[in-house]
This record gives C-alpha cells, sequence and structure tokens, in this order.
C-alpha cells in the first residue's frame, strides 16, 4: 500500500462520512411529519416507546441525533426519564439499518439479478436521478429527495473507494498485527468507542470497520468486541448535549451510557466465557461487510431482550448517579437541542404559542369580570400573567428567528412565520387585559360605577369579544380556515357595537345621565375591546393567508370586506345575536 492508496483511503472515508451526514440531514428534513407523527405516539407504554425510538432512527439513519433529540424532550419536560429509557433501547436496534445497507457492497456473485443489488450497479443510476431532481424539480420535495439519494450515492461511493484503497493492506504485516492485538476484548473495545466518540456516529464507525473488512484480514474475534467498543462511544453525542441541562436530561444520557456498557460488558463475559468451553471455530475466521452487519443487530438485540425487563432499575441507577438537588429544577420550555431536527422543534413551539395564546386571552377575559367584582388579588394575577406572556413573546421571538435561519421545508417556514407574525398579536391581547383592568382600578378607586343601561350594553359587547377570541384561538390551534373566517364578521359587529355604545353614551351626557369622568374610563373600555377584536382579525387572516401560501393579511381582509355573500350571512347573524336592546 503506497502514498497514493492512503490518500484514496482518505477521500474515499471522506466522501463517505460526507455522504452519510448530507443523506441524514435530508432525510431528517423529509420525513418532518413522520417524526411529529411519530414522537407524538410516545407513552408511558414500554413496547411503544421502544418501537417509536426504533422507527425514528431508522428513518433519520441516526441513533445519536435520536438521543439528543430525546435529552431535549426531557430537558424541556415533554418526555419523563422512564419514557426516555424506552426510546433510547429502540434507538439502538434501530441504527443498525445502516449497516444492513452498506453491506450490500460485499455481495459477490455472477448472477445478474445479484448484481443488480451491488450498489455499484445502482448508485449511478440514483446519483442521476438525484441530479436530474436537484437541479430541475420545482418543488421542494422533489428536491430534498434528490438531496437523498445524492448522499446516498455519495456514501456508497465513499464506501466503496475506501474498501478498494485498504485492499491493498492484507498484504501488509503490520496490519495484520494490528488487528491480531484487538482481538483482545478490552483493547478492541476501547478501539471501537475512541473512534464512534470521535466521529460522534456509531453507523459511520461501523461503515468503517466494513470497509477494512475488505481486506480479509479483520477476524470475528477482532470485529466483535470494536462493535461492542462501537456502541459505548455512540454515548459521547448525548452526554455532551447534556451539558447544563436539568437532572433529569442528564440522567436521560446516563441511562444510555449505561445501557450500552452493561451490555457490552455482560455479553463479553458471556461469549468469551462461551468461547473458552466451546472453542468456536468461526473466531479466527475472516469477517465481512454482511457478517458486521449481522453481529452488530444481534449484539443490540442482546442488550435490549437483557435489559428492557429492568427499565426501572436502570433509572433508579441513573438516580443513584445523578441525585436530587436541593433546589428544584427549571423546565427549559424551548430547548434549542431539538433545533437539531426542526420539524419537531418547530411543534414545540407551536404547543408553546398556543399555551401564551391561552394564557393570555384568560387574562383578558379575566379583566372583563374584574370590571363587575373588584379583586386586588386577581389584579395581581392578571399584571403577572401579562409579565408571562411578555416572556413568552421575548423567548418565542428569538427561537423562531434562530429556527427561520436554519434549512427548513416550506411547510416548516410557513409555520414558523406564521408563529413569528402572530406572537405579538398574541401579547397585545394581554397588554389589553391590563389596560382593561386598570379601567376597573380607576372605578374602584373613585367609587365610579356605570348605570345599568351601560352595564347591559357593556356585557353586549364583552360576550362579542369573548366570542371573537374562543374563535380565533380554536382557529389557530386547530388551523382551521373554517373557523378562521367566521372572525372578520364579527369583528365588524364589534366595531359596529362600539360606535353604537359611543353614540349612547353621549346622548346620555347630554341628558345629564353620566358623568365626564365616567365617559373617559367608558371610552378606554370601548377602545381597548374593540382592538382586542382586530387583533384576533389579523390572527385568523393570517391563518387563512397562510393556507394560501401568503402573509399579505390587508389584502385578505380588503377583499372580504368587499361583501362576499358568506360574509354578509355571517354577519347577519352576528348582527343579530348581539343586538343592542333600545
Amino acid at each position: 500500500m503506497d502514498l497514493f492508496d492512503v490518500l484514496t483511503m482518505i477521500g474515499g472515508l471522506s466522501l463517505f462520512l460526507f455522504g452519510m451526514n448530507l443523506m441524514g440531514s435530508y432525510l431528517e428534513k423529509a420525513a418532518g411529519s413522520s417524526l411529529k407523527m411519530l414522537l407524538s405516539k410516545l407513552t408511558t407504554r414500554k413496547l411503544m416507546g421502544f418501537l417509536t425510538g426504533m422507527g425514528v432512527t431508522a428513518i433519520i439513519q441516526s441513533s445519536s441525533a435520536t438521543t439528543v433529540m430525546v435529552v431535549g424532550f426531557v430537558n424541556s419536560g415533554l418526555l419523563s426519564l422512564k419514557q426516555a429509557i424506552n426510546v433510547i433501547m429502540g434507538a439502538n436496534v434501530g441504527t443498525t439499518v445502516t449497516a444492513w445497507i452498506l453491506s450490500l457492497t460485499g455481495l459477490e456473485s455472477g448472477d445478474f439479478f445479484v448484481q443488480l443489488l451491488k450498489p455499484t450497479s445502482f448508485t449511478p443510476v440514483l446519483a442521476l436521478i438525484g441530479i436530474v431532481l436537484t437541479m430541475t424539480g420545482k418543488s421542494e420535495r422533489k428536491k430534498d429527495i434528490g438531496m437523498i439519494l445524492l448522499g446516498f450515492a455519495v456514501l456508497m461511493f465513499g464506501m466503496d473507494t475506501m474498501s478498494d484503497a485498504v485492499s491493498g493492506l492484507k498484504e501488509v504485516p503490520e496490519f495484520r498485527n494490528i488487528l491480531v492485538m484487538f482481538s483482545n476484548p478490552i483493547l478492541g473495545v476501547i478501539a471501537g468507542a475512541a473512534l464512534t466518540g470521535i466521529i460522534q456516529s456509531s453507523s459511520a464507525s461501523v461503515g468503517i470497520l466494513q470497509a477494512l473488512s475488505a481486506t480479509g484480514q479483520v477476524t470475528f474475534g477482532a470485529a466483535i468486541p470494536i462493535i461492542m467498543g462501537q456502541n459505548i462511544g455512540t454515548t459521547v453525542t448525548a452526554l455532551l448535549s447534556s451539558v447544563g441541562t436539568n437532572k433529569n436530561a442528564r440522567r436521560t444520557a446516563v441511562v444510555h451510557l449505561l445501557f450500552n456498557v452493561i451490555g457490552a460488558v455482560v455479553w463479553l463475559i458471556v461469549f468469551y466465557a462461551l468461547n473458552g468451553v466451546f472453542r468456536f471455530a468461526f473466531v479466527a475466521l475472516p469477517i465481512d461487510q454482511l457478517g458486521i452487519a449481522i453481529v452488530h443487530t444481534v449484539f443490540n438485540l442482546l442488550c435490549t431482550a437483557i435489559l428492557f425487563p429492568f427499565t426501572g432499575l436502570l433509572e433508579k441507577l441513573a438516580c443513584r448517579i445523578i441525585p436530587d438537588a436541593k433546589t428544584p429544577d427549571q423546565i427549559q420550555i424551548l430547548d434549542e437541542r431539538l433545533m437539531a431536527t426542526p420539524a419537531v422543534a418547530i411543534s414545540r413551539c407551536m404547543e408553546v404559542t398556543g399555551s401564551m395564546a391561552r394564557i393570555s386571552m384568560d387574562a383578558m377575559k379575566t379583566a372583563c369580570g374584574v370590571l363587575k367584582h373588584y379583586d386586588d388579588k386577581i389584579a395581581q394575577a392578571i399584571r403577572e400573567t401579562e409579565d408571562d406572556v411578555d416572556q413568552y413573546e421575548d423567548m418565542l421571538g428569538t427561537y423562531l428567528v434562530k429556527l427561520s435561519g436554519m434549512d427548513l421545508s416550506l411547510s416548516d417556514s410557513r409555520q414558523t412565520a406564521k408563529m413569528l407574525h402572530l406572537i405579538s398579536d398574541f401579547e397585545r391581547i394581554s397588554d389589553h387585559a391590563v389596560n382593561v383592568l386598570e379601567s376597573a382600578e380607576e372605578m374602584e378607586n373613585k367609587g365610579l360605577e356605570f348605570s345599568e343601561y351601560a352595564r347591559k350594553e357593556l356585557d353586549v359587547l364583552i360576550s362579542a369579544v369573548g366570542e371573537i377570541m374562543d374563535l380565533a384561538l380554536e382557529s389557530f390551534l386547530k388551523n382551521d380556515v373554517g373557523l378562521a373566517s367566521m372572525v372578520e364578521p364579527l369583528e365588524e359587529v364589534v366595531e359596529a357595537l362600539k360606535e353604537q355604545l359611543r353614540t349612547r353614551h353621549i346622548l346620555r351626557l347630554q341628558k345629564g345621565e353620566c358623568t365626564i369622568e365616567l365617559g373617559f374610563v367608558w371610552s378606554d373600555l370601548l377602545t381597548s375591546l374593540e382592538r382586542v377584536a382586530d387583533h384576533c382579525s389579523n390572527i385568523a387572516g393570517c391563518i387563512i393567508e397562510m393556507s394560501h401560501d401568503s402573509l399579505d393579511v390587508h389584502d385578505y381582509l380588503g377583499s372580504v370586506k368587499a361583501g362576499s355573500p358568506g360574509f354578509l350571512q355571517a354577519y347577519d347573524a352576528y348582527a343579530r345575536k348581539y343586538a343592542l336592546v333600545e
């Protein structure tokens, strides 16, 4: 093996790692909706958690990405430690899929159909399809599929290049001596763990071992401890990602480490004890790519088999290693680790934005109630809620801006833009809740009181605003265009009500039935309530426009107010429902 073979091997390794990274990234991007569906099925049931972890890892081709995601979920309070353990076990089995795909490079047969299964036969076709889709595809999905195919083609080409470059090592005595050294189980485990820890991908390190097996010098005796060590090395990514997280997130990373270390130790002892008794003949035989895939899968299945019934003990052991602190942990509502999988991060943002919307609108309804029965404790709670909503807006805004700068799918990009557009409307509703509260406080402090007629009129407006908030909230949470389309007619009714109430107040002033001081409070209340309806209109308009791939809310509102039959019918119904008594 000369210098040029070494350079070729380095080039092949670089292409292999690049192809794996490229394919994995675009698989994550393309599988966004699948990931949401799988992760939404996470329950306390052990089998469901296991299958979810296995499915997600098989889709995105990376157990490291899955475990980092799980650490982020636990840190955000979305998963319990018990649930996370089941997912991690599934991820360890799901990661073996890659080795089976790579084992296709070792197929040897003169049969035409078997030859078609070799990557060297179909990879050029996939590369051609991939480049055509990437360069000419009009939809983003086609371009993503093209990049996945290109990543796979580069991955396989790198694998072949590596295998060809190292084939000369079979004549090098030093290389044979190194592999004999790794037959020592402890050295083999250390070597596998170190390599995987450095490149932070067990799939990639198993692929490198499969490439080296092309030399014919890698025996079963050397490969088995290395593969076990590779499973330990893959825990480095999760351990690094747990730095700075709460105790349960750190425990999740520790469970990942314990699972792989205990599994490796137990099965190393069992295997070498049995080998000492039965002297397995295959241990000294060369292993090929398929054999490595089989060993990798069998080892992970055996680890799961012995530890799956003892998830409770793993949980207790992790809690012993990382005990409870004196002060309770802070749950990080939006964890940046979730950004490794943007579709999941956006799904989490939707949940948090929904929470923000609910507490904002609840604050507004509570403030309207204070107008009838003032209470200092409730007033303080409204102000605290408004502070919470402000924090939600800052947190979500910062997180969403970071997300929008990432390589998102078209649907994820729209979702991000929608939330960025809407969080300010939700925040402003909580501001108006405080404005209504201040009007109630002014009336309480000055001993002011509306007349019976004025109270009844205000109740009608408050009821209309309550319904428009419910419509806007539900349309956002369900992304329901039908509900959103009902908001604008009601907003027009609220606008008309405000003008009617203002006119009636002027008449009462003229008759001496109301004071100027009460008039200022009345005017402030009407303005605050009407502006809440305006923000609900913005929310609904955004939802409708986003469904048509646009964000021009003003154009939408203009077209609606031009007088469509559906709008006029809804407007008439609301006008009758909220008609003032003469």
